[in-house]
């Protein structure tokens, strides 16, 4: 007999089928409520309601668990590169050494971008944001490619669709950052890989001989295959919705960029620099900020420490803090923020407050300490998590599309004035 959730509603009875998924999770499909009760759910943030089935991404955060396509981050982090995982999380399995080489090849093929896409850049004055370059820039994609706002597109336009923001995307993010520090833009260099190349373009200068770092392109590499994909977040629940009306993929991965782009979603790594350079300011002095923090009457709260999904360690920060290890002890980065950096990490280590709290240090403490390790300003930090999570952002739009998934219409709880008769202007 088929399990299901039985709703009473003003002494009637309501029966609701019961989904579970491939990992055990009930969810009652209550896409008839509204149809058969008149009712609709109140769910603010979405924090109980599932508006789709995903093949995608499973996450467990009391368990920390993160499995990209049923493969663990922690075999992929070790063992793939960003391309192989980008190429998992799109097209559902990892490629052969056939179908790497040509996704790899695609992608090479169309890293520059229109030469007029540099008028629109010019047209942004260097104080701009790069997430506001960014999006506007990834956007400008539909005047430059019309045929994408079919709604019947091809597969064969969707593919190239998909290889286009993955190619083109950290020339733009590149770009963004040359504006705001008033540089010349660099051009993709493709004889190198996918992470060497973003640094090159980020980081070279004009007649420099750039020198590719393996420690900082295998790090980088790493932190994007961690941010690739995360489940319904605020911002991949964007990019779905906003495809659910067919709009383009370049309409709907800028809509994620500007979602991401808030303090309460992409922010957190930008959040744990503030913090260390606050503390500096102040004099350095962790156990002041140590105790302010365990001072529950004290406003203060440790950045970059704990994770609302995961209830346990972050399974991504064992991955990164190794990466952020290598990194500054190849770079020999002489910084005082750095340093308490570390300080807090010891503590929360091994200090009982933060260990029987779970206020483990996370991959946005790991990965702000790598970005400014590199000499990454704060405001690109976004930039660098919206690069990572592209793939994602990819895959769950093309995942909406081909199972022709309806438009997203949220309901209301109406809670405004009734029927009034309008006044007439003289008379108010």
């Amino acid at each position: 007999m088929a399990k299901h959730a039985e709703i009473i509603l003003d002494g009637k009875s309501y029966k609701f089928p019961l989904v579970e998924g491939s990992e055990g999770e009930i969810g009652i499909d209550i896409s008839n409520l509204m149809e058969e009760t008149g009712a609709v759910t109140l769910d603010f943030g979405y924090k109980n309601t599932g508006a789709t089935k995903s093949a995608i991404t499973f996450l467990d955060g009391d368990k920390g668990i993160l499995r990209y396509r049923g493969y663990s981050i922690e075999d992929l982090a070790a063992k793939s590169n960003f391309l192989e995982v980008s190429y998992l999380l799109i097209f559902g399995e990892l490629p052969t050494s056939e179908q790497l080489d040509k996704f790899s090849a695609d992608i090479k093929n169309h890293t520059m971008v229109h030469e007029d896409i540099k008028k629109i850049l010019d047209g942004f004055p260097s104080t701009s944001h790069p997430m506001g370059v960014l999006a506007s820039l990834f956007c400008a994609q539909t005047a430059f490619y019309p045929e994408s706002l079919d709604p019947n597109r091809s597969s064969e336009l969707v593919y190239l669709s998909i290889i286009r923001s993955l190619a083109k995307m950290p020339t733009f993010a590149a770009w963004a950052y040359k504006n705001a520090v008033g540089h010349p833009v660099n051009y993709p260099d493709n004889s190198l890989n996918y992470c060497s190349r973003f640094l090159k373009m980020m980081f070279a200068l004009p007649a420099d001989h750039y020198e590719i770092d393996p420690v900082v392109s295998d790090a980088l590499d790493k932190l994007l295959i961690l941010h690739a994909d995360h489940e319904q977040n605020c911002s991949t629940s964007t990019v779905r919705i906003v495809g659910s009306s067919k709009a383009s993929i370049y309409s709907a991965i800028s809509a994620g960029i500007n979602a991401l782009w808030g303090p309460l979603h992409g922010g957190a790594n930008q959040e744990v620099i503030l913090m260390l350079e606050q503390i500096k300011k102040d004099g350095g002095d962790t156990d002041k900020w140590i105790a302010k923090a365990k001072d529950k009457n004290d406003p203060f709260r440790l950045m970059g420490f704990g994770h609302r999904v995961y209830k346990n360690f972050d399974p991504r920060a064992k991955i990164i803090k190794k990466a952020a290890d290598d990194v500054l002890e190849k770079l020999g980065v002489n910084d005082p923020t750095l340093e308490i950096a570390m300080k807090l990490e010891e503590v929360a280590l091994r200090d009982p407050y933060f260990i029987e709290r779970k206020l483990y240090p996370n991959v946005d403490f790991y990965s702000g300490i790598i970005y400014r390790a590199l000499g990454i300003p704060v405001d690109m930090f976004t930039v660098m998590f919206a690069i990572g999570r592209l793939p994602g952002w990819i895959a769950q739009w093309k995942e909406l599309r081909e199972n022709k998934e309806p438009i997203g219409r949220p309901r209301q709880i109406y809670t405004g004035q009734n029927l009034r008769e309008y006044v007439p202007l003289g008379k108010r």
